[in-house]
């Protein structure tokens, strides 16, 4: 049965990487990410937009807080990262 979950990339069986090329990102792409890194069981995932004129101002990273911890990287602060929680 196909249910339309198709992950773009997966870097490494670590990192869940969703490929866009949209004029404006909407809420539903990040619930998207989202679906697939808790059903997949993985902590980070890239949503990647290419339609933008600096590819670094269309990349968002999520992460998938596991057992209570945060998972944190890409040397981002508290302050600075862009991060999605998943409870």
């Amino acid at each position: 049965m196909d249910v339309g979950y198709r992950i773009d990339l997966f870097v490494e069986r670590e990192i869940i990487v969703d490929l866009k090329a949209v004029e404006k990102m909407i809420p539903l792409y990040d619930a998207q990410l989202l679906s697939y890194l808790k059903l997949s069981g993985k902590k980070i995932g890239l949503l990647i937009n290419f339609n933008v004129v600096l590819l670094k101002d269309g990349i968002k990273r999520m992460a998938n807080r596991v057992a209570g911890t945060w998972v944190s990287g890409l040397g981002l602060t508290t302050e600075t990262r862009r991060d999605t929680e998943i409870n």
